[in-house]
């Protein structure tokens, strides 16, 4: 009886399952953020992508939530589960905010620092896979887990810059003479470049977070 009760409940390992299903979506979302990027008259599709990617990292939050509140035994704790989650959550959202503002204005041209930041959203991306794919080892994997968590943050450093870079370029591109020019549009461009920055300041979350647990069970 014993043995067919804990067969309903959630394996361990399928914590980890989870968290790599998780974090794929964040590669597909950040490779659909940077085609949108391109610009032009696909915009709008790859836009539509990012939401569907956001939808499937929901479903996958979803079911990680549930199974923790059903099982008797988690690869860490709890609290940690569920930050983890949030945080990989937190990351894509950002993306589907980005392509939110995105489709209500209608921009079909981006400027160069804004692609250079999605080619940082795509890098952090992919780190931030291979990070959560060694978290079922982290003693083994320490190492590289921390290295991989300092790569990261050295992107957000990057962000940081490029953001000041194409905020001063956009200004000087639209300020136009004696103070006029576009203000709609370099309004538009700052919120643009705001998410942008933010979307790689998700992905420094998760390396925090990820960096915590390894703190608490090392």
């Amino acid at each position: 009886m014993l043995g067919w009760f804990q067969a309903l409940l959630p394996r361990e390992d399928n914590f980890f399952r989870l968290f790599n299903a998780h974090a794929a979506t964040l590669i597909k979302g950040a490779e659909a953020l940077r085609k949108v990027l391109e610009g032009g008259d696909d915009t709008a599709h790859w836009c539509e992508k990012i939401v569907d990617h956001e939808h499937e990292a929901d479903d996958v939050a979803r079911e990680v939530l549930f199974a923790v509140r059903r099982s008797f035994i988690t690869p860490f704790d709890r609290s940690d589960i569920r930050g983890l989650t949030n945080s990989l959550d937190d990351s894509i959202d950002q993306m589907q905010k980005t392509a939110k503002v995105i489709t209500l204005y209608e921009v079909r041209e981006f400027e160069p620092h804004m692609r250079q930041l999605g080619d940082i959203a795509v890098e952090a991306a992919l780190l931030t896979v291979e990070a959560v794919s060694l978290l079922s080892d982290m003693r083994k994997n320490h190492g590289r887990l921390n290295d991989l968590t300092e790569q990261v943050a050295r992107l957000e450093s990057q962000s940081d810059d490029l953001y000041d870079s194409g905020m001063k370029a956009l200004y000087e591109a639209h300020k136009g003479r004696n103070g006029g020019g576009d203000a709609l549009a370099f309004i538009i461009g700052a919120e643009i470049y705001d998410h942008l920055e933010k979307v790689v300041d998700r992905f420094e979350d998760v390396a925090n977070r990820i960096n915590g647990v390894i703190v608490e069970h090392l």
